[in-house]
C-alpha cells in the first residue's frame, strides 16, 4: 500500500471511531431534556431515575467523543497539510465556530447537569440540560456545513490556488447541506432509540429492570417507529439531490455501468471494476429509476461516462445496501415492538423473549447504519477531497508509508479496545442500575425546591462514585 492509501485508511479509522459517539450524544441530549421535563411535570421518580442513568451514559459518550476528535485534528497537519493550505480560509473558521459556539456550550453546562441537581434550582438545571442538547446539535451544524461544502462546494472563489469565501451564506447553506443535516440528525435519533430499547431489553433479560425500564423502553420503541419512516422520506430527498450534484456517486451506489433509462434496482450483485460489469445480479426491473428519478423511464448516468472520475464501486455498492438493510430492519423491529408492547399493556416482563433478544441484539444497529452511510458519503466523493475541484492526492503529505502504517495499526488497536470497553461498561451499568436507581430517585426527589439542597448532590456523588 502506498502512503496515500494508508493516510486515507488512517483518517477513515479515526472518523469511524469518532462518529460513533457524537451520533449518540446529539440525540441523547434531547432525550435527557425530555426525561427531565417529564420528571418536573409528573414528579414520577422513574423519570428522574432514567435521567440519572442516561446522564452517566451521556458523560461517558461525550468524553470519548472529545478524545477521538482531538486525534482527527492532528491528522490535518501530519497527513493532509495541503488541505488546510488550500482550503483553510473556509475550513478553519467553520471548525473554529464549532469549538467556540458548540463545544464550550456543551462542556460548560455538562458540569451543571452532572453535579448541579440539588445545588441549583430545578429551572436552572433544566436550562443547563437544554444548552447541552442545543450545543450537541450546533456542533453537528458546523461540522456538516463544512462536510457538505466539500461535497457540493459553493460561495467561494479560487485565487492563486487557494479557496476564499465569496459568501458565507452560500458556503454554509450549500446545495446538499439541508438534506445532509436532517439525514444525520435523524440517524442520531434512531441510534439513540435503539440504544434505549436495547439497554432496557437487556435489563429485562438479565433481571435487572427498575421502575424506569418500562418507560424508557416505550420511549425507544416509539422514537424508532415514528422516525424511521421520516428518515426514509428524507433519504429519498437526499438521493435526488445527490443525483443532481454527484451522479458518479449514485452510479456507483447502484452499480450502473452504462447510462440507461428504466434502470433496475440491484438487490445483489458483485461489481467488477476491471471488467466494468456486475456478476450474479439479482434485480427488480426499472425500480432504480423509479426511486431515483420518480419515473419508470428515468435516466441514470453510468460509470463508463465518467471514465476515471468516479469513486471505487464495490465499497459504495455494499455500504449503501448495508445502510438500507439496517434501516428496513429498524422499521420492522420498531413497529412490531410497539404493537406487541401495547398488547402487553406496556409491561416489559410480558414481552416475548425472542423480541427482547432481538432488541438487545440491535442495541448498536444505529452505529452500523451510520458508519455505512458515512462511507457512502466520503468514499463517494473520491477521487476529490473538494468535489470536482481539488483531488485528494494533491493535498496528501510526503510521510513515509511505513510510518503511516505503524500509527494506523496503533490507532486501530486502541480504538478496538476502547469500543469493547465502552460496550462492556454500558452492560455493567445497565445490570447494576437495578438496586441503585430507586435509591437515587428517592434521594433526588427530596432535593426538590424547599428541601435540603445537598441531598440530591450527595446521592448523585454517591451514584457517580459507584
Amino acid at each position: 500500500m502506498d502512503a496515500l492509501l494508508l493516510a486515507r485508511m488512517q483518517f477513515a479509522a479515526n472518523i469511524s471511531f469518532h462518529i460513533l459517539f457524537p451520533t449518540i450524544s446529539i440525540a441523547l441530549g434531547w432525550t435527557l431534556l425530555f426525561f427531565r421535563w417529564r420528571w418536573l411535570t409528573t414528579r414520577d421518580p422513574a423519570w428522574l431515575s432514567a435521567y440519572r442513568f442516561w446522564t452517566k451514559v451521556f458523560a461517558l459518550t461525550f468524553a470519548l467523543g472529545v478524545v477521538s476528535g482531538i486525534t482527527m485534528s492532528f491528522q490535518f497537519g501530519t497527513n493532509w497539510p495541503g488541505f488546510m493550505e488550500r482550503v483553510g480560509n473556509i475550513a478553519g473558521p467553520l471548525l473554529a465556530y464549532e469549538v467556540l459556539t458548540a463545544f464550550f456550550l456543551e462542556a460548560g453546562f455538562l458540569g451543571i447537569m452532572l453535579f448541579g441537581h440539588g445545588r441549583v434550582s430545578e429551572r436552572v438545571h433544566l436550562l443547563a440540560t437544554f444548552f447541552v442538547a442545543f450545543g450537541t446539535t450546533l456542533s453537528a451544524f458546523w461540522i456538516l456545513a463544512l462536510n457538505s461544502w466539500m461535497q457540493t462546494p459553493a460561495g467561494h472563489e479560487v485565487i492563486g490556488g487557494e479557496f476564499h469565501v465569496r459568501s458565507w451564506v452560500e458556503v454554509i447553506f450549500n446545495p446538499s447541506f439541508p438534506y445532509r443535516l436532517m439525514h444525520v440528525l435523524l440517524a442520531s435519533a434512531l441510534t439513540v432509540a435503539f440504544l434505549l430499547a436495547g439497554i432496557c431489553a437487556w435489563q429485562v433479560l438479565r433481571g435487572a429492570l427498575n421502575a424506569a425500564t418500562g418507560k424508557v423502553l416505550r420511549v425507544g420503541l416509539t422514537l424508532g417507529a415514528v422516525l424511521i419512516p421520516l428518515q426514509i422520506f428524507v433519504g429519498d430527498l437526499h438521493g435526488l439531490n445527490t443525483l443532481e450534484h454527484q451522479p458518479q456517486k449514485i452510479a456507483a451506489m447502484e452499480g450502473v455501468w452504462d447510462t440507461e433509462r428504466g434502470a433496475p434496482l440491484l438487490l445483489f450483485a458483485w461489481p467488477d471494476e476491471a471488467q466494468r460489469r456486475n456478476h450474479f445480479e439479482v434485480a427488480i426491473p426499472r425500480l432504480a429509476s423509479v426511486i431515483l428519478t420518480h419515473a419508470a423511464d428515468g435516466e441514470i448516468q453510468g460509470l463508463n461516462q465518467f471514465r476515471d472520475q468516479h469513486p471505487p464501486v464495490a465499497p459504495l455498492f455494499f455500504a449503501f445496501r448495508a445502510m438500507v438493510g439496517v434501516g428496513l430492519l429498524m422499521l420492522a423491529t420498531s413497529w412490531l415492538g410497539c404493537w406487541l408492547y401495547r398488547r402487553c399493556a406496556w409491561r416489559p416482563l410480558s414481552l416475548p423473549r425472542w423480541l427482547l433478544w432481538g432488541l438487545a441484539g440491535m442495541t448498536f444497529s444505529g452505529w452500523v447504519a451510520t458508519i455505512a452511510g458515512w462511507y457512502v458519503t466520503e468514499i463517494g466523493r473520491q477521487p476529490f477531497i473538494v468535489y470536482g475541484l481539488l483531488r485528494t492526492a494533491d493535498v496528501a503529505s510526503t510521510q513515509p508509508a511505513s510510518m503511516i502504517g505503524f500509527t494506523l495499526a496503533m490507532y486501530v488497536t486502541l480504538y478496538l479496545a476502547l469500543i469493547v470497553s465502552y460496550v462492556s461498561v454500558l452492560a455493567y451499568m445497565a445490570q447494576k442500575a437495578e438496586g441503585e436507581a430507586e435509591g437515587e430517585a428517592e434521594a433526588d426527589a427530596e432535593a426538590a425546591p424547599g428541601s435540603a439542597p445537598r441531598a440530591g448532590a450527595g446521592a448523585l456523588a454517591q451514584g457517580l462514585a459507584t
